[in-house]
């Protein structure tokens, strides 16, 4: 099939979930021979090829709220003059869903993956949640099939706008605990000696509460904190503060996938506060390394984790967490060694881009297919 993929920063992955999934789903679809075309907003990126993928690279005005809704018209207005025949369109963000009618002009199914419940983050002002929630609908309503990352998120949609999602969720990979603890050495720290954040710096994810129950604990171990957020100054300096003058290492955002596995694998704890966005690829990430995981407790990460989970609901009480952890050493192993295992059964890339072929195939097979209604 010859495919488009577009709606995220793309490839190579450098920020989020979305573009972990392009990278790992797309890779593995161009390696079975399908033709991917990866509409991608890296600023200063010149290549246009990458693991079997073709890249186009194009700008986006640099604001939060006009970011991804301009760069992903200039994608489909690039997609509607390319050459030749487009089997399927993989349009990323529902708040996208507003170049479908340019899209359309391709004579392509459109299938449409949603990103948690944008409408609920507490970073967009109350239009931009009315657009989201806009936005959700339509993708509901519009697409001719739709991609929801959790079972939680296929609940809700069903409920709300009376469709089945195709439930396809993210992957990771299985990390040995230590794996490249070498690369620690230039941060000071060695394994099962650390506690661990790692979230792009918005209220929804919870990082300031992360910092502050750290902060509180009766903790020897250091928090190492990775990750940043554009546009958010005001939100990352408020961690910042909370930060000061405590056993805290804050590394920004960090780009080197060997140190992200490094940090994952060698960690004694990865706090995980996020709220809204579904199946999380750092918590499966986190997982698949053998961390033991403190998750809020929400319905997402009750789907991920299972009994495995170390749940908390404020900051006062994953404050306990990081003590019991620092405290309970000889329960971690059985913990580590449980999350991996479900890595390993429920969440491989591989069995996930399978269930994205077979959609792919379905959705071409049928100019008619539409997701499933009530």
């Amino acid at each position: 099939m010859r495919l488009m993929l577009m709606g995220t920063r793309g490839v190579p992955a450098q920020y989020g979930g979305f573009e972990t999934a392009v990278e790992e789903i797309g890779s593995r679809l161009a390696s079975r021979n399908h033709d991917v075309t990866v509409y991608c907003r890296n600023p200063g990126q010149t290549i246009k090829r990458y693991k079997d993928m073709h890249l186009v690279n194009l700008p986006a005005l640099r604001r939060r709220s006009l970011e991804t809704l301009s760069h992903t018209f200039l994608s489909a207005m690039h997609a509607i003059v390319t050459p030749g025949k487009t089997d399927v369109i993989l349009l990323f963000n529902s708040a996208n869903i507003v170049a479908m009618p340019f899209l359309r002009l391709r004579r392509a199914p459109i299938i449409v993956h949603l990103d948690g419940l944008e409408s609920r983050r507490d970073k967009w002002g109350r239009l931009g949640k009315r657009y989201y929630a806009w936005s959700e609908r339509i993708a509901a309503r519009r697409a001719d099939a739709v991609i929801a990352d959790s079972q939680a998120l296929v609940e809700i949609y069903r409920a709300n706008y009376g469709i089945e999602p195709a439930f396809i969720a993210y992957g990771a990979p299985v990390r040995e605990r230590g794996y490249m603890s070498e690369r620690l050495m230039e941060l000071g720290l060695g394994t099962d000696n650390f506690h661990l954040v790692v979230a792009r710096f918005e209220p929804e994810n919870r990082v300031r509460e992360a910092v502050s129950a750290y902060v509180a604990a009766d903790a020897r171990m250091p928090l190492v904190v990775v990750g940043g957020a554009p546009y958010a100054d005001a939100y990352v300096a408020s961690i910042q503060e909370v930060a000061a003058g405590a056993n805290v290492h804050m590394l920004g955002p960090v780009y080197d996938q060997e140190l992200l596995d490094a940090l994952y694998a060698n960690c004694s704890s990865y706090a995980h506060g996020h709220t809204v966005g579904g199946t999380n690829p750092s918590l499966l990430r986190a997982m698949g390394a053998g961390a033991v995981c403190l998750a809020s407790d929400v319905v997402f990460n009750r789907e991920v984790l299972g009994e495995d989970g170390i749940y908390w609901r404020d900051a006062e009480e994953l404050t306990r967490r990081y003590e019991w952890v620092e405290r309970n050493s000889e329960a971690w192993t059985a913990i580590q060694q449980r999350n991996q295992t479900r890595i390993a059964s429920m969440y491989s890339w591989d069995a996930m881009t399978d269930k994205v072929e077979d959609l792919l195939r379905a959705v071409r097979a049928s100019a008619g297919f539409k997701t499933s209604r009530r």
